[in-house]
């Protein structure tokens, strides 16, 4: 076990230094510049490649580079825990040393390797750490059972729960205890050995709303002492945990809400209803994420396919566009991955199937050359453009002199609209370099399942 007495030192020798950082002036006390045009892709290791190895998904790289990826979200690289087990290899989630690497995926040097392979591409890595439960195997549960928490009624300690203290089906992993602030350090220690070890990044934080705030902000203020630059991802909407230090939050009721106008029709007033709460409430400078797929959705909800029909690239378009968001893509998306691929086994992504990388490169490249979709407060205002059709989302983004006019139809037929209260002048569309000359009131033609994005000429 690590020396809470080192982390207790390192922590107080990087206080002050951190407590400039926080309170600078600027409108972006933490984010680093580099995330202000950025996306993100997740990397499931074990299901990337047939050998299911970071030698194997570095090869990959070039590629993700030329497609304009900008942050690897790896999923744990951690020993899965044996005792418990679900299935033939274990769930990611399931750890049994958190610095530790995963000998199935490769060793030390492979994923310092893949590391040093991506910043030299210019690609961020951030990791999946999973602070609520380990595995039973886990080394605390001989060194420090205290670690984990207990029933109140039977003393035994407890499977995992959500992050809204709810039993689950997790009977692989044991929870911890945040009422141990021993425990609370110990973890701190482990996500430093990453930054000090492998130089990644940041962190992709599961179940983030399992941990209190007060826990995020110390950890936070202590990792960002280490790495001024550290980008923080939280599985939460929980909104207090963008005071806590995290740049990003996860944008779940969104996903569920496209899930609905784009896969079941329901009306797209729903997407206006969500921007309206999230102008009363979200934090001028948080960002979101927003995607159409993840490793959740796939494997326990099903494929893009099955949830939104036709409607995968209009709805990633829209994930690229909207106010506060960051946009995800998740492992195999960019060839249509068909199949949810299984959680505890092997199950290769198939790679055969026709790119949409020219898609996927243009979208990011939207995102990126435009100063209105910047993320955060670097980002523009978004304003509704009015269809009186209920399967058509329009909007416009600004800032200054750029804007970004877009037109998402979910429906599988051609219509033509009529819009009103569109920015005028000389655009162009981003996606096939055609001019068009955008009145205030118009009529413009949606192809089925269509989406006409344009900037300015």
């Amino acid at each position: 076990m690590k020396k809470i007495a080192l982390l207790i030192i390192v922590l107080n020798s990087f206080a002050c230094n951190q407590a400039t950082i926080v309170n600078d002036s600027s409108h972006h006390p933490f984010h680093p510049e580099w995330s202000k045009h950025s996306n993100i892709y997740e990397v499931n290791i074990r299901q990337y490649t047939p050998e299911g190895t970071f030698n194997a998904f570095e090869k990959h790289l070039p590629r993700l580079k030329e497609m304009g990826v900008d942050i690897l979200w790896l999923m744990p690289v951690q020993p899965i825990g044996k005792i418990k087990r679900k299935g033939i290899l274990g769930s990611y989630y399931s750890i049994s040393d958190y610095s530790a690497i995963n000998p199935e995926f490769g060793s030390k040097k492979d994923f310092l390797e893949l590391v040093k392979t991506s910043h030299n591409l210019g690609i961020r890595v951030i990791l999946d750490w999973v602070p609520n439960h380990t595995s039973w195997d886990h080394h605390w549960m001989s060194e420090a059972p205290d670690f984990y928490f207990r029933d109140p009624q039977t003393g035994i300690i407890s499977n995992g729960r959500d992050d809204h203290n709810n039993p689950t089906d997790w009977t692989d992993v044991a929870e911890l205890d945040y009422e141990n602030p021993a425990m609370q350090e110990e973890m701190r220690q482990e996500m430093l050995w990453w930054l000090e070890e492998f130089d990644i990044d940041g962190f992709r934080c599961d179940m983030a709303g399992g941990q209190s705030d007060e826990f995020w902000e110390e950890t936070i203020l202590f990792l960002r002492g280490v790495k001024k630059e550290l980008f923080m991802l939280a599985e939460s909407e929980h909104l207090p945990l963008h005071n806590s230090g995290f740049d990003m939050t996860y944008g779940w009721e969104f996903h569920h809400l496209l899930n609905k106008v784009a896969g079941d029709m329901e009306s797209v007033k729903l997407l206006d209803d969500y921007l309206e709460k999230q102008r009363a409430s979200f934090p001028e400078d948080g960002y979101r994420m927003y995607f159409i797929d993840n490793h959740d959705e796939n494997s326990w909800n099903g494929t893009v396919k099955s949830r939104i029909g036709n409607n995968a690239h209009p709805a990633f378009i829209l994930c690229c566009t909207m106010l506060n968001g960051m946009p995800l893509i998740y492992s195999g998306q960019e060839v249509g991955l068909d199949k949810s691929l299984r959680f505890f086994s092997r199950d290769t992504i198939s790679w055969e199937t026709p790119s949409q990388g020219k898609f996927y490169s243009k979208a990011l490249s939207l995102k990126k050359s435009q100063s209105s979709l910047a993320n955060g407060n670097w980002g523009g205002t978004q304003d509704r453009i009015l269809v009186e059709n209920n399967s058509v989302y329009a909007f416009y983004r600004s800032k200054g002199s750029n804007k970004v006019v877009v037109f998402i139809n979910f429906s599988d037929e051609q219509i033509e609209i009529n819009y009103k209260n569109s920015v005028k002048g000389k655009f162009k569309n981003w996606f096939t370099g055609d001019n068009i000359t955008l009145k205030k009131n118009g009529t413009l033609t949606l192809g089925p399942n269509d989406f006409k994005v344009f900037t300015k000429a």
